[in-house]
C-alpha cells in the first residue's frame, strides 16, 4: 500500500500517543488498531503491523526500566521464558478456534481490574510479602497472560501489572516496569509469527515504530518520576475504555 506524508505523519502522532499511554497503563492498542484499519489495510495486516509498532514502544520502555535497574532479568528469566511460550500457543491457537467466547468474557475482566484499582486505593502504595514464588507466577500468571496476548491482547498490560502487585507484593511502579518487560516478551512472540504469515504493513509499521518509542519513552520516565500518583488513575482510566470500546465492537449498545 502506497503511504503518504500526511499519512506517515498521522500514524506518528497516534503512534507516539499510544506509546506513552501504553507505558503507564497499557491499552495503547485502542488508539493504533482503529487508525490502521482506517487506512483500508486488511484486519489480519493490521493486527501484524500493530505488533511491530507496538514492539518499538514496549522496546523502549522496557530498555529504560533495565537501564535504569528498575527490572532485574536474572531474576525473572523464567517469567519471560514461559511469558515468550504462552504467547506462542496463543497467536498459533487464536488461528484455529473461534475467539468470540473470550470476546464477551474480557469485557467484564477489564472493568473489574479498573474497578479493583479504583476502589483499593493503597495497593501497590509500598512493596509487600509476595503470595507465591518467581516459578510458580512464571508457569501461573506469566504463561496464562502471555498465552492471552497472543490468543487476543486488550488489557494485557493491566493484568501483568495486576498479577505483580497481588501475586507478588510489588509496588505500583515497580510492577508497571516489569509488566512492560513481559509485554514486550509477548510482542515479540506474537510478532514473529505475524512475520512468518506476511501480515505486516512495512512503511507504515516500522513509521510507528519510531513514534511508539518516543512516546514510550517519556512514559517510562513519568512512572519512575511520578509512581502511583499517575498509574492508578491511568490504569482505571484506560480500563474504563476499553471496556466501553469491547462492548461496542460486541453490539451491547444497539
Amino acid at each position: 500500500m502506497e503511504i503518504s506524508l500526511n499519512l506517515i505523519a498521522l500514524l506518528f502522532l497516534v503512534a507516539f500517543i499510544a506509546g506513552f499511554i501504553d507505558a503507564i497503563a497499557g491499552g495503547g492498542g485502542l488508539i493504533t488498531i482503529p487508525a490502521l484499519l482506517m487506512t483500508g489495510v486488511p484486519p489480519a495486516m493490521a493486527l501484524g503491523t500493530n505488533k511491530l509498532q507496538a514492539c518499538g514502544g514496549s522496546f523502549s520502555a522496557s530498555f529504560y526500566f533495565l537501564r535504569k535497574r528498575a527490572v532485574d532479568l536474572k531474576e525473572i528469566w523464567l517469567l519471560v521464558l514461559m511469558t515468550f511460550i504462552g504467547a506462542v500457543l496463543g497467536t498459533i491457537l487464536i488461528q484455529l478456534v473461534d475467539s468470540a467466547l473470550i470476546k464477551k468474557v474480557i469485557p467484564f475482566l477489564v472493568l473489574a481490574i479498573g474497578l479493583y484499582f479504583l476502589f483499593t486505593p493503597n495497593l501497590g502504595d509500598e512493596d509487600r510479602h509476595k503470595r507465591i514464588s518467581y516459578a510458580t507466577f512464571a508457569f501461573s500468571a506469566g504463561f496464562g497472560i502471555g498465552f492471552y496476548d497472543g490468543f487476543f491482547g486488550p488489557g494485557t498490560g493491566s493484568l501483568l501489572s495486576l498479577a505483580f502487585v497481588t501475586l507478588l507484593g510489588f509496588n505500583l511502579a515497580k510492577a508497571t516496569a516489569h509488566a512492560k518487560v513481559l509485554n514486550f516478551t509477548s510482542n515479540i512472540a506474537a510478532l514473529l509469527l505475524f512475520l512468518i504469515g506476511g501480515q505486516i504493513w512495512w512503511e507504515a509499521g516500522l513509521v510507528m515504530m519510531l513514534g511508539q518509542i518516543v512516546g514510550a519513552n517519556l512514559g517510562a520516565k513519568m512512572v519512575l518520576s511520578k509512581g502511583k500518583q499517575l498509574i492508578r488513575p491511568m490504569v482505571v482510566i484506560m480500563s474504563f475504555i476499553m471496556t466501553a470500546k469491547m462492548a461496542y465492537d460486541q453490539g451491547w449498545f444497539g
